[in-house]
């Protein structure tokens, strides 16, 4: 007996449906907007409103204060710092990642576990310690202290001690981006444009480099951010000299302690503007990096 279904039976056919799909929880309506309602309102009370009091604060006296106290030497020395060594770090951390995400994902070599480990270290310790373990490798009483004092080399109290401190903070940022998406990507791209003859870089600028692009960014984003805002591990190392190795968060938490609370709360606005515009362009990143 056939089994071919004829025309009339498929006209005949039911229609799938085009109504939503079933709620795959089975709680009342209220628990939904009970648990929305306490999310917006821990936001409000955590984030938002700590904002609205910085902004309030830093123009509490006026305009007039507000910009003069950003337009302190000590502030622009401080912005400057903060600026300088987010331009220095964040691109050597881009390498870094890049170079351990193609290393990890596409190569199987001994002691890979180690070196991811490795790569999450600085998520795993407080930033203090962090910058501690540069002061007694580097410092007037560490390892090479005598040795950098015999050739007139600072570390320790000086630029080159941020930079470190705020290298070790942020290098898993761009890394821990880019290693799952590519790890999920795989190497068939890769192993086509080896077959048709690319190599090396080729493979890199053509193939690998479009397909993590978002990624990537989106990681530079998240380095930069942190870059900027880095408080811990360069407090530690840079010794708060008034400005020469005091960066925007430390200056905020000096003029603080002076009891300059409009010229604090100026400057914190400061680093909260930089901090939203690296919001912003983390959320379009990030959609970019989902479609």
């Amino acid at each position: 007996m056939s089994q071919a279904i004829t025309g009339q039976e498929l006209a005949h056919a039911p229609v799938p449906s085009s109504a939503p799909p079933h709620r795959v929880t089975s709680e009342a309506p209220w628990v939904k907007w009970t648990l929305i309602g306490a999310a917006f309102l821990a936001l409000l009370w955590v984030l938002v409103l700590p904002l609205i009091v910085v902004l309030t604060e830093a123009l509490k006296q006026g305009w007039s204060v507000y910009i003069e106290a950003l337009r302190d030497p000590d502030a622009m020395s401080a912005l400057w710092l903060t600026l300088l060594v987010a331009a220095i770090t964040v691109p050597l951390n881009t390498v870094f990642g890049i170079a351990a995400a193609w290393l990890i994902t596409k190569f199987q070599f001994r002691g890979k576990g180690l070196l991811v480990t490795l790569i999450d270290l600085p998520f795993a310790i407080s930033p203090v310690v962090g910058g501690l373990m540069y002061v007694l490798v580097f410092g007037a009483q560490g390892w090479l202290g005598p040795w950098l004092d015999e050739h007139d080399i600072k570390i320790i109290f000086a630029l080159p001690g941020i930079i470190l401190a705020t290298l070790f903070i942020t290098f898993p940022f761009v890394a821990r981006e880019l290693i799952p998406m590519m790890e999920d990507q795989g190497q068939q791209e890769e192993e086509a444009a080896v077959m048709l003859g690319a190599r090396g870089w080729r493979i890199f600028w053509k193939v690998t480099l479009p397909n993590i692009k978002w990624g990537l960014l989106y990681g530079i984003i998240l380095c930069n951010a942190r870059a900027m805002g880095e408080f811990g591990a360069v407090s530690v190392v840079s010794g708060h000299i008034r400005g020469e190795t005091n960066t925007l968060p430390l200056h905020v938490e000096i003029l603080y302690n002076e009891y300059q609370f409009s010229a604090s709360f100026a400057v914190a606005s400061l680093l909260l503007l930089l901090a939203l515009a690296t919001l912003v362009l983390k959320s379009w990143f990030g959609r970019k990096r989902v479609h």
